[in-house]
């Protein structure tokens, strides 16, 4: 089975969302991808985040009749950074072939996550363009290292082959929808899926 990896905050969780993991799917040639809702973004501020199970609720609704899991599986590994998910995943199914996947605005502040370039020898990473985001991403200080190991989009379906360090860019319509916008549109959003269940 091939998965990729999308982690967030899903605060909420979009159209937006839904739309670049179809098409990282289908660029990628992926069996499913996991939403990993994350109980606590060590780089975002606690204010204005929804209770875990709202996110995780309004993750699920979008990933709906899609091959889109949507699960808090962190907060039962009991990780919270990117690079021990990773390490805890490729433990508990060693038959599955992972892919992160982040858009390009993670990419632009890749090198203040914690060990990011154990993430990149661990796992294989595309990476979705954002507009205005493209430009600090491929200039940012991550870049620099990884950009040795760029493969092009037009190998993307062939990502179970590489050797990691392995990093693709990939470029598709973009969606304008952003969690930031329908918070300040709907700032109780949230109390919609107060019955949400975390798992």
């Amino acid at each position: 089975m091939t998965t990729g990896l999308l982690g967030g905050s899903f605060n909420p969780a979009h159209r937006g969302h839904r739309a670049i993991t179809l098409a990282a799917i289908r660029a990628l040639d992926l069996d499913e991808a996991w939403w990993l809702v994350s109980p606590g973004n060590p780089l975002k501020p606690a204010k204005g985040m929804a209770p875990l199970a709202a996110r995780l609720a309004s993750a699920r609704q979008q990933a709906r009749r899609a091959p889109i899991r949507a699960t808090a599986i962190e907060a039962r590994l009991g990780t919270r950074y990117t690079v021990d998910t990773i390490r805890a995943l490729q433990r508990r199914y060693p038959k599955r072939r992972f892919i992160w996947i982040m858009g390009a605005d993670n990419l632009a502040q890749f090198h203040a996550w914690r060990d990011w370039r154990g993430i990149a020898r661990a796992i294989p990473i595309a990476v979705v363009a954002r507009p205005g985001y493209d430009g600090r991403a491929l200039a940012a200080p991550a870049m620099a290292w990884l950009r040795r190991f760029r493969r092009s989009q037009s190998a993307a379906k062939r990502w179970t082959v590489w050797s990691v360090p392995a990093l693709v860019l990939l470029r598709f319509r973009p969606d304008p929808t952003s969690a930031t916008g329908i918070r300040a549109g709907d700032p109780d959003w949230h109390r919609r899926f107060a019955r949400g269940q975390s798992s």
